[in-house]
């Protein structure tokens, strides 16, 4: 009973743990029937007060450049169609964490794509000038606020709609301790009649139009001689449908889907990236599948995360299930190589090459991995592909299969990856005798110093 009401409770729902020591699995015990009588568990949809909706309103219709931040708490809620509906009255844009990617349709007029470090310049333009932020069921990450540098103009205030007053509380907000699709419907009608100047909603379709064609452009890059991974993305987010799944975690990934996936509903994007958590692909996509048996489920893995986990494709051959694991290989790793780069460390140890000492840094000869075999070895149908053009034709044989099947493809460890519009705080060392590292330290106190807590 204590794990359903954890698992129901809007506020503290999370993962829960049911563990019996060894011992007492081998006792017998006399419950009473009451124990085993059928609940049913209601998840509670706390409705706003009356002053807080009539206060986030007033600050709402004072606004002149407002934005949304949609996150995790809006699907959750299930508010997608109320968010939609404020969006489509009011004009104002909505941009969205990775949690809360396709709470808003990503071809509604009013969805600017993600926002923060890993977003597109299309919300983060808009971010740097709102006058007011709109957070709704967001808990305002580090990557989402871009390590407090994300939301600049000096007069910004915040109006946050959370189920948890700490998480409405920041920023110094209007709060409003609500679920989040109560708190829609009383705002939609407090704000009858109100909507942004035209040259506001002018400024959000150019900037949709531009990001839009910068996501093409990332999509069919023909990148050669390995494709980027970006191409990868830009064919599933084509050939997937609105109720199938995509599953990453964690890497470079993440930031590429969350600045380039173009969500068409809440259910399609499952992606974790605050506690990057590698090897979370391959089992979760066996919890999803088991929750969602009629949709495709699409599991995105690199190589450096497979290592993490890669046992419970026995498990999904075990029991069953269909599940398409999409294995990019790059013979290293991608994310903290570049990250590792950019802070001056010469991407030091993140490539699979032979050798020690100077090989950790230059193109040694590969170490001979093969993740593709690995993957057989498990009970696991592979097929091998090349290009973008085999990949789509592989996805297609992998739809009609009825097991559990991987596509392996090599991409470009160096990527291209989408043009960043945001920064992330990852302190560097601040003593080194090296060059770059020395450089890099400049470049991050210059970054910390646009860091803005907001307090009025």
């Amino acid at each position: 009973m204590a794990a359903m009401r954890v698992l129901t409770d809007p506020v503290d729902t999370g993962a829960v743990t049911v563990a019996l020591p060894q011992d007492v699995q081998a006792e017998a015990y006399d419950f009473p029937e009451e124990f085993f009588a059928r609940r049913v568990w209601r998840i509670r949809r706390p409705a706003p007060e009356a002053v807080a909706i009539k206060r986030a309103a007033e600050f709402i219709r004072n606004a002149k450049r407002p934005l949304v931040v949609s996150g995790g708490g809006v699907v959750y809620s299930r508010a997608s169609q109320e968010l939609r509906d404020f969006a489509a009255a009011t004009g104002i844009p909505v941009a969205d964490t990775q949690a809360g990617k396709g709470a808003i349709n990503f071809d509604h007029e009013c969805a600017v794509g993600g926002v923060g470090s890993t977003g597109a310049s299309s919300a983060n333009k808009l971010a740097e000038e709102a006058d007011v932020i709109i957070g709704i069921g967001t808990r305002y990450s580090d990557f989402t606020t871009a390590s407090h540098t994300q939301f600049r103009n000096p007069d910004v205030k915040f109006v946050n709609i959370n189920v948890a007053a700490f998480d409405a509380a920041k920023h110094a907000a209007e709060m409003v301790v609500a679920d989040a699709r109560a708190a829609l419907v009383a705002l939609i009608e407090a704000l009858d009649g109100h909507r942004v100047d035209e040259a506001y909603s002018r400024q959000i379709a150019e900037l949709r139009e531009e990001w839009a064609g910068i996501t093409d452009e990332c999509y069919h890059r023909d990148h050669g001689p390995l494709p980027a991974q970006t191409e990868v993305f830009g064919a599933l987010n084509e050939l997937m449908g609105d109720n199938d799944v995509v599953i990453n975690a964690a890497g470079s990934m993440p930031g590429d889907l969350q600045c380039l996936w173009q969500a068409r509903t809440p259910l399609q994007y499952h992606v974790e990236y605050a506690f990057s958590t590698m090897g979370y692909e391959i089992p979760a996509a066996m919890g999803v599948k088991l929750a969602l048996p009629d949709s495709e489920v699409v599991a995105i893995v690199g190589d450096g995360t497979y290592q993490m986990l890669p046992m419970e494709l026995a498990t999904i051959v075990q029991e069953g299930l269909k599940v398409i694991f999409v294995l990019l290989q790059n013979h290293g790793f991608a994310s903290i190589g570049g990250l590792s780069e950019s802070l001056g460390s010469q991407r030091f140890g993140t490539r699979y090459r032979k050798g020690g000492g100077e090989a950790h840094i230059v193109d040694a000869e590969l170490l001979p991995v093969d993740i593709a075999a690995n993957a057989e070895s498990w009970g696991i149908k592979v097929l091998r592909v090349a290009t973008i053009a085999e990949f789509k034709e592989a996805y297609g044989q992998a739809v009609a299969m009825d097991r559990a099947v991987m596509i392996h493809i090599e991409t470009d460890l160096l990527g291209p990856n989408p043009p960043g519009s945001s920064w992330w705080e990852v302190p560097v060392s601040e003593v080194s005798r090296i060059e770059t590292t020395q450089k890099a330290r400049d470049w991050y106190e210059s970054m910390k110093g646009a860091q803005r807590h907001y307090l009025r």
